[in-house]
């Protein structure tokens, strides 16, 4: 087994990493730990945009991992797809709608009436009350000329129970009904790759670790990082035959085992 040398940054997934539905995986919390001892600054990398990042921030504080500061969500990334005082729609959780309410001029939630005017842009991202009703207003609003950007294009999303629908399945949907392609924002594309730029100045791709359990996701996400990937089979992957990840190991604190 390849010894891996201690990076300066760990980019870590959190769904399937660190926990399924916010119950941690065994031996997670540890693992971060002994990160950081290490030195290492962890930096928590997610595409789940329906929490609002105070609240992500609440709850690994609240299983024993402080990390104010520390949370980097599609949401935040999606914000950077959106031009200031901009009328936007979001078909998305809470998380994503305070985001881009921070930026656009008028934010509509999907289950808010619907004001006169044209939309700018729809913003789309997982939420529980996905429906028929939604789908209409966002495919119709796309039609009339927004654009179409999604928080992320996640098929699904890891629970305790497996795999549900995620938003990259809402965004399928919309897709379908309005004819259009999304700009998508999260890992592993560009906006998000900015984002984490931004929070990693001064340090080089050579030095970074990329930690997921998607290979498709987080692993073409250290591709276009230009950083390793160490592939989690605690999550959505549970096979690694196929993988060319550069470190696999059962868990996050089997990769923490491998420095």
């Amino acid at each position: 087994m390849n010894k891996i040398g201690v990076p300066r940054v760990v980019l870590c997934d959190l769904d399937g990493v660190i926990w399924l539905s916010h119950q941690p995986i065994q031996g997670s919390v540890d693992a971060i730990t002994r990160l950081r001892a290490l030195g290492v600054q962890v930096l928590f990398v997610t595409n789940n945009s329906a929490t609002p990042v105070h609240e992500v921030e609440a709850v690994l504080q609240r299983i024993g991992i402080p990390a104010e500061g520390c949370v980097l969500t599609s949401a935040q990334a999606a914000v950077r797809l959106v031009r200031p005082r901009e009328r936007v729609l979001v078909c998305g959780g809470p998380g994503l709608l305070a985001q881009i309410g921070e930026i656009a001029d008028v934010v509509v939630g999907y289950q808010e009436a619907e004001p006169e005017g044209v939309f700018d842009a729809v913003v789309v991202g997982f939420h529980w009350e996905f429906n028929d009703v939604v789908l209409r207003r966002a495919a119709q609003a796309i039609k009339s000329g927004a654009r179409f950007i999604a928080s992320n294009d996640d098929a699904t999303y890891p629970t305790p129970d497996g795999p549900i629908p995620g938003g990259g399945a809402i965004m399928d949907a919309i897709a379908v009904a309005c004819g259009e392609t999304a700009q998508v924002a999260g890992k592993p594309h560009q906006a998000m790759a900015d984002l984490v730029r931004s929070r990693c100045a001064n340090i080089e791709p050579s030095q970074m670790l990329m930690i997921g359990d998607r290979v498709s996701t987080d692993g073409q996400f250290a591709t276009v990082l230009g950083c390793k990937f160490a592939l989690v089979l605690s999550g959505v992957t549970l096979d690694s035959s196929d993988s060319d990840a550069d470190y696999i190991g059962r868990a996050l604190c089997d990769i923490v085992d491998q420095m």
